[in-house]
């Protein structure tokens, strides 16, 4: 927290007055701006209009700035006890991080397209350099990581083996296209949907249907198949890593028989 002083000087009377309406600064002779935390002073500046300041004025302001300083300090903890351990919901910020340069073209998309629709649909302030630096800006906690998932979807490929949350974007006959990895689709093939048999993929999902899948690879022309069967579509988990924990150990043939 910080204070100014004035200081008003006739003759060898004076008179130190913290700055509230500024009135001392303007017709005082001094501005002495001090401040600092509970423990001490970290800052100090002074303009002055006479030719010096004497020990006993400093000694005097000095003591006053500390009265001011403590009072404000201690009505500023009735609001806010400490520091937060992170910044505010809504306090500016600014995030950066690095793609790979191979990468830069598909975050911007053709003629900027696809970097506006991020800027625009989150709120956030997003620059890219050449060397692959991204730095996403802006006073909004949540556009801001929406920004850079977004961002990081593009720019990043999906792990085989890992779950996502995506969205039917198409049902055909023998299964549905998934939306889970920014702008990437997969195939969930019609003998992925579910562990019972389907008879048609419509009786499972319909378009617009946020479903959990694994990504269980790519075929032989590089097309990502994913299975929704392997995931528990309430909880997200993995039922194929379940079942191979709880799968009972072979038994192993004694020594020598």
């Amino acid at each position: 927290a910080g204070i100014a002083m004035g200081l008003i000087l006739e003759g060898q009377r004076f008179a130190v007055l913290s700055d509230i309406l500024g009135d001392e600064d303007h017709l005082g002779d001094m501005d002495f701006k001090v401040a600092g935390t509970d423990h001490g002073i970290t800052s100090l500046q002074m303009d002055i209009k006479i030719e010096g300041i004497t020990e006993e004025i400093m000694k005097v302001a000095l003591g006053q700035a500390k009265e001011g300083r403590i009072h404000i300090l201690g009505e500023m903890a009735k609001a806010l006890t400490a520091a937060r351990a992170e910044l505010g919901e809504y306090a500016p910020r600014i995030e950066t991080f690095k793609i790979a340069t191979d990468k830069i073209r598909e975050v911007i998309g053709t003629g900027g397209k696809v970097i506006r629709e991020i800027v625009e649909k989150t709120g956030a302030k997003v620059n890219i350099e050449d060397d692959g630096t991204v730095k996403v800006a802006s006073n909004d906690g949540e556009a801001m990581k929406a920004a850079i998932k977004w961002i990081k979807s593009i720019a990043s490929d999906p792990e085989v083996g890992q779950i996502y949350e995506g969205t039917v974007v198409k049902v055909m006959e023998f299964g549905a296209f998934v939306n889970f990895f920014g702008a990437k689709d997969g195939l969930v093939h019609i003998s992925q949907l579910a562990s019972n048999r389907v008879q048609k993929t419509s009786d499972v999902v319909k378009e617009g249907d946020k479903v959990k899948v694994k990504l269980l690879g790519f075929d032989d022309r590089g097309k990502t198949r994913l299975s929704m069967k392997a995931v528990d579509q309430e909880t997200g988990e993995d039922l194929e890593a379940k079942q191979k924990t709880e799968a009972p150990a072979a038994p192993r043939e004694a020594a020598g028989e």
